[in-house]
């Protein structure tokens, strides 16, 4: 009885953990699902709140951690992030969305540079740091949510000192809120950042109050810079220096332009052409960051005039929620724990949406590459990889926000330098020689921020190297392992091959030798046939077919296969195109078997040389020993060997 109930129990947890898995890849339950076709989308603004809660909950813990690198001068570097973020994210942003309207971000304008297997490889680093970026936002965000857990006056005894547990909690919370479905997350996020931004608005305007009605703070502020610093000028030459710690207010532009397929574009907008589209997500990114900017820059001075620099230190009461502090001591402790359930919530789902970013990236590029299984196009097993990874990080990192800070700045900085990058060749192209002057001083104005902050933050590109080393190593067994899959969607015969193979099949089983595809001469197909007639006996002596492969692309996993019917040389000619030889052979087999009914023969030549040397050609070249993969593929492929196609060797 137990062991008849465990089989439809396995059934049913196999089923739920994979439900989706035939969908389309962006269209997961998540914040940044691609909307169906009957979906209208949403006004920009609407869909900058979701992209919001991962950009503006950055204020939760970003005025602390400026005044951790910059001190006293911390409105100055924030000064020159402003800069940045205006006068750079936000114009590298704006071509993207332009160059890539469909919410592949800058990772695809990447991949279309690069051909073969370098683009493949290029994809799978910047993975890596984008898995850096989003995993660190849902650590990072989570620790200092339970950092103001811990802080808030009202909190039980028993949360004294749990900042890791708690992080662990809201981690294992958030999985189960997408394991058990994802949905309304925009309007959740408009009431999250709206209630959020109101209240940081009443906190900066009371601290403006307070320091404007005691301007012997302002004095106080701007005697001990003087005093720490000789001139102006090296106030600015250190902000100068100091301000790449304070990437982390940059953090949103990313998740920006992966929100594209939510904004609601005009009703002539195309899939090839959606020019509304566009038009409104640079709006909202515009938007964004003058809010962002605005914020920055106010809270900054705030802090930085109000609070001691000593509570900012590790442990000090406005460690990780400087804007927090604020809060309970000029607007008493009921409107604080206010304060802190709403930066507790935004935080937290600033986590949702950077767990519904890596949901997007991997399903878009890991299995089309034959880099992942099948299932990890299915959401619910990547929520459980997801959420391992975050446990592990928090537990490596004690649930500390300033630890995770440099990790989580470098994958920002890193994928900002691809896409300036991936923009200046964007304009180049178009012959913008202005823009592209332009955008190739951005390019070497974060490849500055991402080499200072390596330099002072090593740990940061330390852990990107294991993301990148772990995608690498996982990508590559898996491409591996499903290499002798049959790795075809769809076969196609035109007309010619289609009349070729219905002759054919008059006579019996189609036969067709397997043939290399470069140009022959007339003697040439007849010692191969003869060759093989001699040595592969072909019963009756009935017709054959040359069945020629070109290689296209070996890195690419898989394609639909086209197959072109010709005659040349005396001989009729089935040539197809496909990312591997032996993978492709075996799909026209099987639809040849489909279409015909019976069983079709293959006959082949072995190939000379080291049956290693052959294994490496076929997985790097898609060539090697045709014959005995071919048969391998079909063995995997078609369970019945009565209805497996033959293969001959000779």
């Amino acid at each position: 009885m137990n062991e008849q109930s465990a089989g439809p129990r396995s059934s049913r947890w196999r089923a739920w953990l994979l439900e989706g898995l035939s969908e389309q890849t962006a269209r997961h339950p998540g914040p940044h699902a691609a909307p169906r076709v009957e979906h209208a989308g949403h006004r920009w603004w609407r869909v900058m709140c979701l992209t919001g809660v991962d950009y503006f909950s950055t204020l939760g813990y970003q005025p602390g951690i400026a005044a951790l690198a910059a001190g006293l001068l911390s409105p100055l570097a924030t000064l020159v992030l402003i800069g940045l973020t205006l006068l750079g994210a936000l114009p590298v942003y704006r071509r993207v969305a332009h160059e890539s309207p469909h919410g592949e971000g800058s990772i695809a304008m990447l991949e279309r540079l690069l051909s073969w297997w370098s683009g493949k490889i290029l994809v799978l680093v910047l993975l890596g740091f984008a898995a850096t970026d989003f995993m660190i936002t849902i650590t990072l965000s989570s620790a200092d949510a339970a950092a103001h857990v811990v802080e808030n006056p009202f909190a039980p005894h028993w949360t004294a000192d749990g900042n890791e547990w708690i992080t662990l909690v809201l981690v294992g919370a958030l999985a189960a809120v997408f394991l058990r479905g994802f949905r309304d997350a925009i309007g959740i996020a408009v009431v999250l950042v709206a209630t959020y931004l109101t209240l940081n608005l009443v906190v900066l305007a009371v601290s403006a109050v307070e320091i404007l009605t005691h301007p012997v703070r302002i004095g106080d502020w701007t005697d001990a810079m003087t005093a720490e610093h000789s001139s102006p000028w090296a106030m600015i030459g250190v902000a100068l220096l100091v301000f790449p710690k304070l990437a982390l207010g940059m953090s949103g532009f990313e998740t920006g332009v992966a929100v594209m397929p939510q904004v609601k574009g005009d009703p002539t907008d195309t899939y090839e052409e959606p020019h509304g589209r566009i038009r409104d997500t640079r709006r909202l990114l515009t938007a964004a960051a003058s809010i962002m900017s605005c914020f920055l820059l106010l809270s900054s001075l705030a802090t930085t005039i109000l609070i001691p620099q000593d509570d900012f230190k590790s442990g000090g009461p406005a460690n990780g929620r400087a804007l927090a502090y604020l809060a309970h001591e000029h607007l008493g402790q009921v409107f604080g724990t206010v304060y802190d359930l709403s930066t507790i919530t935004i935080l937290w789902f600033a986590g949702a949406s950077a767990l519904a970013g890596l949901l997007n990236l991997v399903p878009r590029y890991l299995p089309r590459y034959g880099m992942a299984p099948e299932w990890t196009r299915a959401v619910r097993p990547l929520v459980l990889v997801f959420t391992a990874a975050a446990v592990l990080i928090t537990l490596w990192f004690h649930a500390n926000v300033d630890a995770q800070s440099g990790a989580y700045a470098t994958g920002v900085l890193v994928l900002m330098l691809s896409a300036s990058f991936a923009s200046t060749v964007a304009v180049h192209r178009h012959g913008h020689r202005r823009a592209t002057l332009g955008f190739g001083a951005i390019t070497a104005v974060f490849a500055y921020t991402l080499v200072a902050n390596v330099v002072e933050r090593p740990d940061g590109i330390k852990i990107a190297s294991i993301f990148i080393l772990a995608i690498l190593v996982t990508s590559f067994a898996s491409r591996v392992h499903r290499s002798f899959e049959l790795r075809t969607a769809e076969v196609v015969l035109d007309d010619a091959a289609a009349r070729f193979v219905d002759e054919a099949a008059g006579h019996g089983p189609v036969r067709l030798i397997a043939n290399e595809p470069q140009e022959h001469s007339t003697r040439a197909y007849r010692a191969k046939e003869g060759e093989q007639r001699e040595h592969t006996p072909i019963a009756g002596g009935g017709p054959v077919l040359f069945l020629e492969v070109f290689v296209r692309d070996s890195s690419d996993f898989a394609a639909d296969v086209s197959v072109h019917g010709d005659e040349k040389h005396g001989v009729r000619r089935l040539r197809v195109s496909g990312p591997t030889v032996p993978n492709t052979i075996a799909a026209v087999l099987l639809a040849l078997r489909d279409r015909t009914g019976e069983v079709p023969h293959a006959y082949f030549s072995w190939t000379e040389g080291s049956p290693v040397s052959q294994l490496i050609r076929f997985l790097v070249f898609g060539e090697g020993e045709v014959a005995p993969v071919t048969r391998e593929v079909l063995r995997r492929a078609e369970a019945d060997p009565d209805r497996r196609p033959r293969v001959h060797v000779g």
